[in-house]
């Protein structure tokens, strides 16, 4: 049985990612290996064996056309309303709260943040299908 161990996506600026995905997330540095083109980093959160793969490019200077295929990332939290409160507080780019209703019944309650390259993170409170 296949077992999903992380996702990827290329960035410019390594320290700004890494800033910013340990303020946003929680996440830190699992590991890391320095290649002559290219750098792969492993992000992990506490309790979860997925991982995030930041492949900084060398030379790139321009930004990524993250195209329309790409869709988001998720994580679920506890209080989605206190998370992003927090996010404001840290200054840290999020769209306002909402609730996805399928038959009258919520299905989740989330926003969306936006990291340095400009790719989507869904935050989505646990309960239900995300527990």
């Amino acid at each position: 049985m296949a077992k999903l161990v992380h996702s990827m996506v290329r960035i410019r600026d390594e320290a700004r990612s890494l800033d910013y995905y340990r303020r946003a997330f929680g996440l830190t540095v699992a590991d890391r290996f320095d290649f002559p083109d290219f750098t792969l980093i492993y992000l992990r959160g506490a309790g979860s064996d997925f991982e995030l793969e930041l492949t900084v490019n060398k030379g790139r200077e321009g930004a990524y056309d993250l195209g329309d295929g790409y869709g988001h990332i998720a994580v679920t939290v506890e209080d989605v309303a206190a998370e992003h409160a927090r996010f404001k507080q840290e200054g840290l780019p999020a769209t306002d709260p909402k609730a996805l209703e399928h038959a009258g019944t919520v299905l989740a309650r989330f926003f969306f943040a936006t990291d340095p390259d400009g790719y989507k993170i869904e935050v989505i409170q646990r309960g239900g299908r995300f527990a």
